[in-house]
């Protein structure tokens, strides 16, 4: 309820504020499930992709951001869900995560690369998105944000309005010839490979065949951009009444 009320009341004002372009829209798919593979050059990537799409796509976030209340509801407004707690790593817990939403026949959103760009080029992605898509046995669509990095650089809270956006999307990417090889990590490297390559052909990135890093002082960066983010939405929600309601 509160993610259909909140895309309601941002959609107009951000396609105000921003040249929003969405290319390939036909190929995400009316039903069923589908894990959306995007690269990340900003904070405001996980608005601007759910913002073209007509279906709900759910993302996973720290289960710290839903322990604040200035940030949880923000959070879930926007279609995330906490990693599940539990023993095992992040990533696995994320993933199982994942699987919960893809087993409801939903629409999962992830950042291959495991954290935003530090220079604007494509780096290399990790197997969980592999893993995740065979485990499922269902399609990856690959969604390129381009001008994204440039309308909210990294540590920038505020945007600058007024600037282009381009999301691209693929046509969807099986992999049913795998499907019996989930646990090879050969096949899972090169699953994630070619929807790097597709992400690079999309978005024009130069591609590094490293892993991204990020540092205590980017982390710190993150949180400070979510709350004020969270913060100014709040406010332009309370500004504003809402005149229709989104199933």
């Amino acid at each position: 309820m509160v993610y259909w009320v909140v895309k309601i009341l941002i959609t107009p004002l951000l396609r105000f504020f921003y040249r929003v372009r969405v290319e390939g829209l036909e190929h995400v798919p009316e039903d069923g499930a589908a894990v959306l593979a995007s690269n990340h050059l900003s904070f405001c990537d996980s608005i601007f992709l759910p913002l073209v799409l007509r279906r709900r796509v759910t993302f996973v976030a720290k289960a710290e951001y839903f322990e604040d209340r200035r940030t949880a509801w923000f959070f879930r407004a926007v279609g995330q869900i906490p990693i599940k707690r539990g023993d095992g790593s992040a990533s696995l817990r994320a993933l199982a995560s994942a699987s919960e939403v893809l087993e409801q026949g939903e629409l999962f959103g992830i950042y291959p690369e495991g954290t935003r760009s530090p220079d604007g080029r494509l780096y290399k992605g990790h197997t969980g998105i592999a893993r995740l898509a065979v485990a499922s046995r269902v399609p990856v669509l690959a969604c390129a944000m381009v001008g994204t990095r440039e309308a909210q650089p990294i540590g920038q809270a505020v945007p600058r309005f007024f600037m282009p956006i381009t999301v691209r999307i693929s046509r969807p990417l099986t992999f049913e010839q795998h499907y019996d090889r989930a646990k090879d990590p050969r096949v899972l490297r090169e699953i994630t490979d070619s929807i790097m390559f597709e992400l690079r052909e999309l978005s024009g990135q130069e591609y590094v065949h490293t892993y991204a890093r990020r540092t205590r002082d980017e982390d710190a960066v993150a949180a400070e951009e979510v709350r004020l983010v969270s913060l100014a939405t709040m406010e332009g929600s309370a500004r504003r009444p809402v005149a229709a309601h989104a199933g």
